[in-house]
């Protein structure tokens, strides 16, 4: 037994408070120990004790150990909040007090995001209050319901719509590309036939919704959302994920990031790959959201009038990508 802060192996403490007991031996619980990092009594460190040779220390070190824990830690935040007051002081005054938050929790994320996107112009962040569109305001709507949500949709594979060229969990959770057709798909109406596409069993036509994918292992998949309209058959544009006017996707293909749709390609500058993609899906804002889920980084947002009800979609032509719950 190491017994720190005395001079004495452990005893029983004159004159101390009252407090809890030791359910085992009936006595005060004055030390705590290390190894097991709970609080024990004298008895349980003397021989024939569960914590005899532990490390143990006096509990009213290991208190005074945390409050200054506690302590420094109130100071860093007093700090940063000073610095936030500051900045609001400075550059955003009228602003909403909730925007400014959120504002802060951009900053916060941007730092944790460790430069998955290019540094961005400073004239994009437009302060403007007459400006619509601004790119700043966008990112600071995206934070607020990024940090809102409750949790994510537990959306699954319709396997009555998943390609021949894909195989589908029993969980119907993780596409597989395989470059061989199976033979062992029966064909139907709802069935892709060429593109390696999949719809969820689910559609969303009005509220917030969010999913996520894990894509670490594939360099070439497609995520996004699509109409129910969106044709199956055939090799044509009509039926190609983010080449027609019935889907919207953030696709990889290789170390090529874009978002496609109606088959206008927007390259994205993302300097690391995302081992999970975010889908965040506001049918009242109408915006669809893609993010990277450790950092809460933004990697596109899309502003549309979606005009009817949306499934997220799926295509993968490279290992398998999974729905993440």
């Amino acid at each position: 037994m190491s017994a720190e802060g005395a001079g004495q192996g452990p005893g029983p403490e004159p004159g101390s408070e009252p407090g809890p007991l030791c359910p085992e031996h009936g006595q005060a619980l004055n030390w705590f120990c290390c190894s097991e990092r709970r609080l024990v009594c004298a008895a349980c460190t003397e021989l024939g004790g569960r914590c005899r040779g532990h490390r143990i220390r006096r509990a009213e070190k290991r208190a005074e150990e945390l409050r200054n824990k506690i302590v420094d830690q109130c100071e860093r935040l007093q700090l940063q909040s000073a610095t936030i007051t500051k900045y609001v002081a400075d550059v955003l005054p009228g602003k909403n007090q909730r925007a400014v938050q959120k504002e802060q929790e951009i900053f916060e994320r941007t730092e944790e995001a460790e430069g998955i996107l290019d540094p961005k112009e400073s004239e994009k962040l437009n302060f403007n209050e007459k400006c619509t569109r601004s790119p700043l305001l966008t990112q600071l709507w995206a934070t607020a319901i990024l940090g809102s949500l409750s949790g994510t949709e537990d959306v699954r594979m319709d396997e009555r719509t998943v390609s021949p060229f894909l195989q589908l969990s029993d969980d119907r959770r993780t596409l597989t590309f395989n470059s061989k057709k199976s033979k062992a798909c029966a064909d139907g109406p709802e069935r892709f036939d060429h593109w390696p596409n999949a719809l969820a069993d689910t559609s969303f036509q009005a509220g917030l919704h969010a999913w996520t994918v894990n894509v670490q292992n594939s360099c070439a998949y497609k995520v996004g959302v699509a109409l129910g309209q969106l044709p199956r058959k055939g090799s044509g544009s009509d039926s190609r994920l983010g080449c027609n006017t019935f889907s919207w996707v953030f696709s990889r293909c290789g170390q090529e990031f874009r978002f496609s749709h109606d088959g206008q390609h927007e390259p994205l500058a993302l300097l690391r790959c995302p081992a999970q993609l975010g889908v965040l899906l506001d049918l009242q804002a109408q915006e669809l959201l893609f993010y990277e889920p450790a950092s809460g980084t933004v990697l596109h947002i899309h502003h549309a009038s979606f005009p009817g009800p949306l499934f997220p979609v799926f295509a993968v032509a490279d290992q398998t990508i999974s729905i993440v719950h």
